[in-house]
């Protein structure tokens, strides 16, 4: 048998050895991944030029690409890309930041007091099958075309997710802490706070994720129908003026941002669950 010394000596091997497979995987992600990014737009840019397709309808890559770079520092439809971006970003932000503010905290006490989840459940149960985008018309007639409108609608589509991870992280917490938490006599308050919250948040996070990505979907929705600015806005103009890459051009920039929004909320994921001890 090894010694402990020699046990020691070899952890630092180990911990390379996992380190350099760690790295020959996620290389190998990127390779595969640029890989199948490239069969994509040579594809698409195959289709394009055999004129099976009109241009006007399906224009090549490159004149999308030239399309974007010029809409970020030319107005259209009232703004640059990025103007619209951002306007289509504090919408995201209020209705998001609605439903995290309401959604986990009603969660989680559904998850602690009974009564409250005998009561919201139905309910809840019978309104998040409805579509975000059923919500339009309502909407619309409610706000208009301003700010409350959209606000509403990425409400309808991100506040269940935050609801139902909430809940079932806090379903799902250690029986063993809950029992000597409630023989120490601990209020309900800091049950929650200090023993359902903590236990619930990797099921927190990964809702957030799910919910941020409905919420973006359902932002650009609303943006078609009840909003004078805004990415959606702008594919609309888009649209009426013929303008293929435009509308592709904006697609670009919603697909952009959502890859941003879910990178950064995983990385916050990885980094709660590594500090957990759950994941290496």
């Amino acid at each position: 048998m090894l010694s402990n010394a020699e046990l020691f000596r070899g952890t630092p091997l180990l911990g390379q050895g996992i380190n350099i497979m760690r790295i020959f995987n996620t290389q190998n992600v990127i390779v595969l991944g640029l890989i199948g990014f490239g069969g994509f737009l040579g594809f698409w840019t195959l289709l394009s030029v055999s004129g099976l397709i009109p241009s006007l309808f399906l224009p090549s890559p490159a004149s999308v690409i030239e399309r974007f770079v010029f809409l970020l520092s030319h107005r259209f439809a009232g703004g640059t890309l990025i103007d619209h971006l951002w306007a289509s970003m504090l919408r995201f932000g209020g209705g998001f930041g609605l439903a995290v503010l309401i959604g986990v905290p009603l969660g989680l006490l559904m998850g602690w007091f009974r009564l409250l989840d005998d009561i919201v459940t139905p309910l809840f149960d019978a309104v998040r099958f409805i579509a975000p985008i059923a919500w339009v018309p309502f909407a619309a007639l409610w706000f208009g075309t301003g700010i409350g409108g959209p606000i509403m609608i990425i409400f309808a589509g991100a506040f269940p997710p935050c609801l139902i991870n909430a809940y079932r992280g806090a379903k799902f917490a250690d029986p063993r802490l809950i029992e000597a938490a409630q023989m120490l006599g601990t209020p309900d308050r800091r049950m929650i706070t200090e023993i359902l919250l903590p236990s619930a948040v990797p099921s927190i996070i990964a809702g957030l994720r799910i919910s941020a990505g409905l919420g973006w979907q359902s932002l650009v929705g609303a943006e078609l129908i009840v909003a004078s600015t805004g990415i959606g806005y702008m594919m609309v103009q888009g649209q009426g003026n013929v303008s293929t890459t435009t509308v592709m051009a904006g697609m670009i920039g919603i697909g952009f941002i959502g890859m941003v929004i879910d990178i950064a909320l995983r990385r916050v994921e990885e980094a709660i669950l590594r500090r957990r001890g759950l994941s290496v």
